[in-house]
C-alpha cells in the first residue's frame, strides 16, 4: 500500500502549500441550504443549529433562506409536481399537518432517515406523523402546545390577575375581553377571517379532528366539530372585543405593538412576543376550554413541525449528519432555543434540562416552560390525516358568514359538501 493513502485529511494537508491547499479546502467545502419560515422562530433556531456545526465543522456553511410560510409551501409544491429537482434545498421544514401528503404524493422525494437518527428518543406521536411504510423521514423538532398569552399590564388595569384565567370556559374569556375592552380600550385579539387555525385548536382540545382513523371526513354529525363552531362563532359575534386583521405581519403587529391585549396560539410564537421587548409585561394561561363538551380540555396543539432532507440533494450525507448530530443528539442547544425562541422541541432529554425548569423574567418570573410542559402531556392525540389543508379553507370560507351572525348548521353542511368533493 502506498504510504500515503493511510494518511489523515488533516496530514495530507500538511503536506500540500499555497494554491493546492486553497484548491483542496474549496473543493471540500459544502453549502447546505435550508428553506423555513419565520425568521424569529425557525429561522433563528437553524442558525443557531447552524452555527454550532460549522465551529465543529469549519469546512460546512449554511444558507438559511426564510419565507413566508404559504409562499415556500406554495414553492416547495410546485417544484415537486414539476419533477425537477434543480433549486430544491437540502433541507426543508414541513408543518406536520402536511407530512403524510407529502410524503404520499411525492414517493422518493424525501431521504428516509430511519437507520441514521435515533428515534427512541423523541416524542412518539411526532416520530409517528412522519412515518410511512416502516421508514421514518423527519427530524422532529418543535411541539405547537397552546397557551393564552396576555398582557399582564393591561388586564390588571381591567381588574384581572393571573387566577382570574385559570381553568376558564370559552364563555368567560369572552366576558372577560369584553371588560378588557370598556376598561382599557384595547381589544383582547387580532382574528383574520381567513386563518382557520382557532378552529383546530378548539377540536384538538377535545381530542377530535376533521377526519376519522380511516380518513373519512368528521365533519356533518361531529359533536365537538359543531361545538368548536358555535363557540367562534360567539366570539366573531362579539366584534368589540378583537381586531380585524389581514396577514401574519398584520395578526403579529397587533400585539407586538402593544394594541391587542392577548393571542392564544402555540408556544412557538413565544420568540416573536419576546422580540416586541415588554419584558415584565407578559403572562402565560391555560387555554380556556369547551363548555359542555366530553373530553374537553385546557391542552391542545397550533402547528409544529420538523425537517426534511430532500433525496436529490449533493449534499445530503452533510446534510444528515448535520441534523442527527445538533436536532437529534444536542440537549444544551435545545436549552438555548427553548430560553431565545419558545422552542419547546420534541428531543426528550432535552426536558431534564435547567431551561425547562427556570422561570423566565420576561413573563413576571412565571416557570412557563413547564407549564407548557406539562399541558404537552395532556394534549389528546388526533390523527391528522391528508387533507387538513383542504377543510381549513373550506372552514375559513364560512368563517365570515358566521362573523355576520349565519347558521353555524348550514356552514357545517357547506363545509362537509365542500370538503367530500376534495377528497373523493
Amino acid at each position: 500500500m502506498n504510504r500515503f493513502a493511510a494518511l489523515s485529511r488533516t496530514t495530507m494537508f500538511g503536506l500540500m502549500t499555497g494554491a493546492s491547499l486553497l484548491a483542496a479546502s474549496a473543493a471540500m467545502a459544502e453549502e447546505i441550504t435550508v428553506w423555513c419560515w419565520d425568521p424569529n422562530f425557525n429561522g433563528a433556531t437553524m442558525k443557531e443549529a447552524a452555527a454550532r456545526y460549522t465551529a465543529m465543522h469549519p469546512d460546512v456553511t449554511f444558507n438559511i433562506v426564510d419565507f413566508a410560510k404559504a409562499d415556500m409551501e406554495q414553492k416547495l409544491q410546485a417544484q415537486l409536481t414539476s419533477g425537477t429537482t434543480e433549486g430544491l434545498p437540502d433541507i426543508v421544514l414541513v408543518e406536520d399537518y402536511g407530512a403524510q401528503k407529502y410524503l404520499q404524493s411525492f414517493p422518493g422525494a424525501f431521504e428516509p432517515l430511519t437507520d441514521k437518527v435515533d428515534y427512541s428518543g423523541f416524542a412518539p406521536y411526532k416520530v409517528e406523523l412522519a412515518t410511512l411504510d416502516g421508514q421514518t423521514y423527519s427530524l422532529p423538532f418543535d411541539s405547537g402546545v397552546t397557551g393564552l398569552f396576555y398582557r399582564t399590564d393591561i388586564l390588571a388595569e381591567a381588574g384581572y390577575k393571573a387566577e382570574d384565567l385559570q381553568d376558564i370556559t370559552w364563555e368567560q374569556f369572552i366576558e372577560i375581553a369584553k371588560v378588557v375592552k370598556e376598561k382599557t380600550g384595547h381589544p383582547m385579539l387580532g382574528i383574520d377571517l381567513n386563518d382557520a387555525g382557532a378552529i383546530r385548536i378548539l377540536l384538538q382540545s377535545a381530542g377530535s379532528w376533521y377526519f376519522n382513523a380511516d380518513g373519512t371526513a368528521n365533519l356533518a354529525g361531529n359533536p365537538v366539530f359543531k361545538a368548536s363552531l358555535e363557540t367562534y362563532a360567539k366570539l366573531l359575534q362579539t366584534p368589540e372585543i378583537y381586531k380585524p386583521v389581514s396577514g401574519w405581519a398584520d395578526y403579529t403587529g397587533g400585539f407586538t405593538s402593544g394594541e391587542v391585549a392577548s393571542v392564544f396560539t402555540g408556544v412557538w410564537m413565544t420568540g416573536t412576543i419576546k422580540a416586541a421587548n415588554m419584558s415584565g409585561q407578559w403572562g402565560v394561561a391555560p387555554l380556556p376550554k369547551l363548555s359542555g363538551v366530553e373530553g374537553a380540555t385546557h391542552a391542545s396543539n397550533l402547528g409544529g413541525s420538523s425537517w426534511y432532507v430532500l433525496a436529490s440533494s449533493e449534499e445530503k450525507a452533510t446534510a444528515v449528519d448535520f441534523l442527527a448530530e445538533v436536532w437529534g443528539k444536542d440537549a444544551d442547544f435545545y436549552q438555548k432555543i427553548l430560553v431565545d425562541n419558545g422552542a419547546v422541541g420534541s428531543l426528550l432529554a432535552a426536558r431534564d434540562g435547567d431551561a425547562y425548569k427556570a422561570s423566565d423574567e420576561y413573563f413576571g418570573g412565571q416557570a412557563v416552560w413547564q407549564n407548557f410542559s406539562d399541558w404537552l402531556g395532556a394534549i389528546p392525540p388526533v390523527n391528522y390525516g391528508l387533507f387538513t389543508n383542504e377543510v381549513d379553507a373550506a372552514v375559513a370560507a364560512q368563517l365570515p358568514g358566521l362573523a355576520a351572525g349565519g347558521s353555524v348548521d348550514d356552514a357545517i353542511a357547506a363545509i362537509d359538501a365542500q370538503v367530500q368533493q376534495q377528497i373523493q
